[in-house]
């Protein structure tokens, strides 16, 4: 299905970003991916005006997680323990392009994990897959000050992706992304003047705007996902104007929320439909919905929501 014609110009254009180094880089990353680059609206204007393909990526939990249904742990049960294993298995049977690893175990309120478990983490996943990484924080402020600066040294040299920063907790992790050449998270509550603000505080610290990625929280299907539309197609719209502090490109967390509402998981919701069906459904509409706004990486969960949306981005980008 190609994008049809629009005749309509912009000024502006999301940054394209490349994430991962392979060995002629200075890395061991066995691949890259690169994001962005769309000079007009999804849908909009003609192939070249697209830019790159969005990318998928799936999440690997640093500790089994306890709050997943069973509808989606079945799929993972058998490498909950192993996080080189799980990304191995994310990355050659699901078709992951790149391993977003979530360090919910490091968060004081669940595992407490320390700075040698979040290394020894990140050591055993790049070393098991050879797609670039995303190194995501618990989002308690003070434990990922404390520990994403090891788990950011640990993967020196990757060109891994790694966050978040926020309006008030930024200098951080911001210095130390600099100082180990990452890519950076930057996030706001679904705010985009925050967006902004976070972009320009980080940008006056010396960190290259065309080297930040920009999250805003996102809701799920019937959660708010009218409003994180409308919030990442007004960023897009700011794009295309010519707004440098808006240009980059965005990632959506459509796995963690999907998965968490009660209409995805709960299995007496039997007018909904099974609830094998219902969650990977919840989650495939929510990912769509995103894309469809300007999202460029989208975080993932169950593999046949994520086969369903690769399969529509493989139509809408050719």
């Amino acid at each position: 299905m190609p994008i049809p014609e629009v005749a309509e110009s912009f000024t502006g254009s999301v940054n394209r970003v490349t994430l991962g180094a392979t060995k002629d880089t200075g890395g061991s990353r066995t691949s890259t991916v690169t994001i962005g680059g769309a000079s007009n609206v999804v849908y909009g204007g003609s192939n070249a005006d697209a830019g790159e393909k969005p990318i998928i990526a799936i999440d690997v939990i640093d500790t089994k997680p306890e709050d997943w249904p069973d509808t989606l742990s079945e799929c993972y049960k058998d490498v909950f323990d192993n996080p080189g294993n799980w990304a191995e298995k994310c990355v050659e049977k699901f078709g992951a392009d790149l391993i977003c690893v979530k360090f919910d175990g490091i968060h004081p309120d669940k595992a407490d994990k320390d700075a040698e478990h979040a290394v020894k983490v990140t050591r055993e996943i790049l070393g098991a897959v050879g797609v670039p990484l995303i190194l995501w924080g618990c989002g308690n402020n003070e434990k990922d000050n404390q520990i994403m600066p090891k788990v950011s040294q640990a993967a020196k040299g990757e060109n891994c992706l790694i966050g978040t920063v926020e309006e008030k907790n930024y200098k951080s992790l911001t210095a130390i992304a600099l100082a180990d050449s990452h890519h950076l998270i930057t996030e706001a509550p679904l705010d985009i003047n925050i967006a902004k603000q976070v972009n320009i505080l980080v940008s006056d610290m010396g960190f290259p705007l065309e080297r930040i990625v920009t999250f805003q929280a996102t809701g799920a299907l019937g959660y708010g996902i009218e409003y994180a539309y409308s919030i990442q197609e007004r960023q897009r719209l700011a794009t295309l104007a010519g707004d440098k502090m808006m240009a980059m490109p965005a990632i959506c967390n459509a796995g963690y929320e999907s998965w968490r509402v009660k209409e995805a998981k709960l299995a007496d919701m039997t007018e909904w439909g099974t609830v094998e069906d219902r969650g990977p459904m919840w989650e495939a509409t929510t990912a769509i919905c995103l894309l469809q706004a300007g999202a460029d990486i989208i975080r993932m969960r169950h593999p046949r929501a994520v086969a369903t949306v690769k399969n529509f981005i493989n139509q809408i980008w050719q």
